[in-house]
């Protein structure tokens, strides 16, 4: 919900601020410009600095008052990715995002990248890391047999299966605001296994809305897919997948790779879209990693924090 002009400096920092001028409520990113280490009002030409907010310039007043200034947010540029700091009581960042090394030293170049919008509750999505029973019933089928659930599980598409070991763990300090899902992906057609389709998975998450998928094949090489999870409104998620491969592998392996995880999300995005969210579900004993992982996620809630409107009972809405 909130508005920000985000822009990069002549010497190349980028910045975030809060789009609004304070002057009269121009929006600093429709039609603003960069002067030097400022960004300019389009209405009235006030400059304000990246790095404070703080007003340096307004063309016609002799003086700029010290309390003129534009809230910023801490930003860093890291994997590709502009990311910025929010917390609901402007608590600075208490952790840093890591820096993938292969994409830093461009040993791992830039395939492709999707991009879907789920309306769920922000939550629901990492919390699919813990919850390993659903991998072979949604995740089983063929990714021959497409998103669609009305067809995933057709007869035609029988022949092949995907099996799914996992397990998932908070990390220990100081890393306590990271865990790690370990994924192992076989295949059988005809209930042969097929070695090809052997592949391991790390799903690092790091905070509550980043995940590192770290993909290791025996010889088709290593890559990382780089999801985010970006809160647009209470109910509604922007979730990206950017992928990052080998660069001596042909670029059709990682995009058929991005594909595949493509199909198996979007599986996941049909449920999300139309379940509700229980904050006391009924679950086995199986299922206890789900409660686990709901601990380790309150951490990212804090007292200002904005909580999902109860449900009222009856039908006065």
């Amino acid at each position: 919900g909130e508005q920000l002009a985000v822009f990069r400096t002549w010497d190349g920092q980028a910045y975030v601020v809060d789009a609004y001028c304070p002057h009269l409520g121009a929006n600093l990113a429709a039609g603003g410009r960069v002067v030097g280490n400022c960004i300019e009002c389009p209405f009235h030409g006030w400059q304000f600095r990246g790095e404070d907010g703080k007003c340096t310039h307004i063309p016609y007043a002799e003086k700029v008052p010290d309390f003129a200034r534009v809230r910023t947010w801490p930003s860093c540029e890291v994997n590709g990715m502009l990311l910025v700091w929010y917390h609901c009581e402007g608590i600075s960042p208490t952790w840093a995002v890591p820096e993938q090394r292969e994409i830093a030293t461009k040993e791992w170049v830039f395939r492709g990248q999707t991009e879907h919008l789920v309306d769920a509750h922000i939550q629901e999505i990492p919390e699919n890391a813990a919850d390993t029973a659903h991998l072979a019933f949604l995740h089983g089928p063929a990714i021959l047999g497409g998103s669609d659930l009305r067809y995933t599980r057709s007869k035609l598409w029988d022949f092949m299966k995907h099996i799914w070991k996992a397990e998932w763990q908070p990390e220990p300090e100081p890393n306590e605001h990271c865990s790690r899902l370990l994924l192992q992906h076989t295949a059988t057609v005809f209930g042969k296994h097929v070695s090809l389709m052997d592949l391991k998975v790390s799903a690092r998450q790091v905070g509550p809305g980043l995940v590192f998928l770290i993909f290791e094949h025996a010889f088709l090489g290593r890559g990382v897919i780089l999801q985010t999870v970006t809160p647009l409104e209470p109910l509604l998620q922007n979730v990206v997948h950017k992928i990052y491969y080998q660069k001596n592998m042909p670029a059709i392996i990682p995009k058929f790779i991005l594909r595949a995880e493509c199909i198996q999300f979007e599986r996941d995005i049909t449920i999300w879209n139309n379940k509700q969210y229980l904050s006391k579900p009924l679950l086995v004993r199986e299922d206890s990693s789900i409660q686990k992982h709901r601990r380790w996620y309150a951490q990212f809630y804090s007292e200002k924090s904005t909580r999902l409107p109860a449900r009222k009972e009856g039908l006065d809405w």
